[in-house]
């Protein structure tokens, strides 16, 4: 059973101390697979900057849990409690996809909210370790 790391994007960009760190990671023989899995793609950031295997937005909270949210931590709990719901409904989409991933390599979450405790990243990774 793989690991499951969690990285905020703008650490992962050139540029970043921490950006040839993971892009060494990214390209090594036993290299973990990369998701990015925010909805929307993070702002000031482009492509060719960012080491990463696909982008699975259709993972992310629905824009409506997203709004809802709002980042506030007073709410993470709920939110946690609504996305692993939504995460739930989706029996054959992508999430499901990380989960067989997981199972046989390591992969790690890029993700670009600012609380590195109280974002999606977080509930995905509990939610992929309560199901492989």
């Amino acid at each position: 059973m793989g690991q499951i790391s969690l990285v905020r994007v703008y650490e992962a960009t050139e540029g970043h101390p921490q950006h040839d760190e993971v892009a060494a990671a990214a390209s090594g023989p036993d290299r973990p697979s990369v998701f990015l899995v925010d909805r929307v793609w993070p702002r000031g950031v482009s492509k060719v900057s960012l080491p990463f295997d696909e982008w699975v937005k259709d993972v992310a909270p629905t824009t409506d849990l997203r709004k809802w949210f709002g980042h506030d931590p007073g709410r993470f709990a709920e939110f946690s409690e609504r996305y692993r719901a939504e995460l739930d409904g989706d029996a054959d989409g992508a999430a499901h996809v990380l989960v067989a991933a997981a199972k046989d390599r390591d992969i790690v979450l890029l993700y670009s909210a600012k609380d590195e405790e109280h974002n999606q990243a977080v509930v995905l990774r509990r939610w992929i370790n309560d199901k492989r």
